[in-house]
């Protein structure tokens, strides 16, 4: 058994675990395939690495002198491995966080000792109030403050050059033929595939397992719902600009996961492997099998699992939030008969509006929508997929419309946010007919319907009573 002098000795490190049950070689087709285990780190993921290289590097460098203060914005795992570096050496850990991460997260760096300011990314990226713009104004107000900067900071990919590489292809025996990661700020999969590229003279393939709806592999860039992967573009977004700890180059070819499959993949890998990872080790994995069926028994397969999935058991690992948001129809329990919401969904496609839209644009589209409501929606230049639940903004009601233009409240060029409406509630697919209901509440006559996050149709409260 090993025996540390400090934790940070104990970063990285991490074993590999060969998936015998997910791999499906037990109908003699396909590569074995190897997860090496980097929620088994010190603070939970790879992002230990990177954090402590930056720090090292920034040390070495002068930008980080004691009594500093490091600044930082994450979805939460960098902030994690900066909070437990941080604080070891004295040094004030000020993270900012996005909202819309998961809450275990921000617990667990409060727990470290690190400050915690919660900020939007839902909005364009120069926005004063996204996370990115309040973590630099404070890097710039706090004297001796240093911003990590994992995002364009090259001791993020050069962690994975010189620790998660070479411990790859030494437990492996060289052996390895297919590395496959997720890509959030590239540092992971452009180090450890850099390298590994060069130490095989070009025989490793490196894969880039990316949300469908993620620019870096050609998506729309509409929101999706696995945190700390992928890239996102806000539709007002004036330059969208790629991180520098991603070397594009080095990835051969990227698979393009599906939300539901990410999600469900990482519960699977639970359920079947005794392996309890995050949302996006649900992504790597399912890009990692995709890769594995089309191969050989001589192949061989390292999927890399990014962090622990006890940071996610109010969300992507919870059964509830699965169903809320449209992504698990099973029955919570066998005994379970109640019909849900996908037993009364109505077929036809759902109408929405432009938040840009002008009165009688809207009214126009309502007047063939039964019940004269729709939701408004962010529009975006291209959209490839229904909208996703966080671009809607409000509702419009026809009826309401229409009086406020006969009573010459408001003419038809007016732009609908004069009578914008509160947000609808929203039920997943898979839930209770009971559970839209006590959506509904006594306040709305309809709620909008999830599949996979995303605004599929309304179901009205007719259909849920019979």
């Amino acid at each position: 058994m090993a025996v540390y002098e400090s934790v940070t000795d104990a970063i990285g490190g991490t074993p590999l675990f060969r998936l015998s049950r997910l791999s499906g070689l037990g109908d003699g087709g396909g590569a074995p395939v190897y997860a090496k285990a980097e929620f088994l780190s010190i603070g939970g993921s790879v992002k230990d690495r990177a954090a402590l290289s930056m720090v090292q590097a920034a040390e070495r460098a002068g930008l980080l002198r004691p009594g500093g203060t490091i600044i930082e914005a994450t979805s939460g795992n960098t902030g994690i491995g900066l909070a437990i570096i941080g604080r070891q050496r004295g040094y004030r850990v000020l993270v900012g966080v996005s909202d819309r991460s998961a809450r275990e997260k921000s617990d667990i760096l409060r727990a470290y000792g690190a400050e915690v300011l919660l900020a939007p990314t839902s909005l364009p990226k120069e926005h004063p109030d996204h996370l990115f713009q309040v973590v630099r104004r404070l890097a710039e107000e706090i004297p001796g403050a240093w911003l990590a900067n994992q995002y364009d900071n090259p001791a993020n990919p050069d962690a994975h050059v010189r620790t998660t590489g070479p411990e790859i292809w030494e437990q492996t025996g060289g052996r390895i033929t297919h590395f496959v990661a997720g890509v959030g700020t590239g540092g992971t999969i452009s180090g450890t595939g850099a390298y590994l590229k060069q130490v095989s003279a070009g025989r490793v393939s490196v894969i880039g397992a990316d949300p469908e709806s993620s620019v870096y592999s050609g998506g729309d860039g509409s929101p999706y719902f696995v945190e700390s992967i992928g890239h996102f573009v806000h539709p007002g977004t004036v330059e969208d600009l790629w991180p520098e700890s991603f070397h594009p180059g080095v990835v051969d070819r990227f698979e393009r996961i599906p939300d539901r499959e990410s999600l469900l993949t990482a519960r699977q890998l639970a359920r079947e492997e005794g392996l309890l990872a995050g949302p996006s080790s649900g992504t790597a994995l399912a890009a990692a099998l995709r890769t594995a069926r089309g191969l050989g028994p001589e192949d061989l397969v390292v999927v890399l699992l990014p962090d622990s999935g006890r940071s996610y058991l109010s969300k992507a690992l919870s059964d509830d939030w699965l169903r809320q948001w449209g992504f698990l129809e099973e029955p919570r329990d066998a005994d379970d008969k109640e019909p849900t919401v996908r037993s009364v969904l109505d077929p036809a496609p759902l109408t929405t509006v432009s938040s840009r839209a002008t009165l009688g644009e809207a009214l126009a589209a309502l007047r063939p929508v039964p019940g004269g409501v729709a939701p408004v929606a962010l529009e975006r230049q291209e959209r490839r997929h229904p909208v996703s639940a966080s671009e809607v903004t409000g509702s419009i009601d026809g009826s309401a419309v229409e009086a406020a233009l006969a009573e010459g409240r408001a003419r038809p060029d007016d732009p609908l946010t004069a009578l914008l409406g509160p947000v609808l509630p929203t039920v997943g697919v898979g839930q209770p007919l009971s559970d839209a209901l006590a959506a509904l509440g006594a306040a709305h006559s309809a709620a909008v319907v999830l599949v996979d996050g995303r605004a599929v149709s309304l179901v009205h409260r007719s259909r849920l009573t019979g």
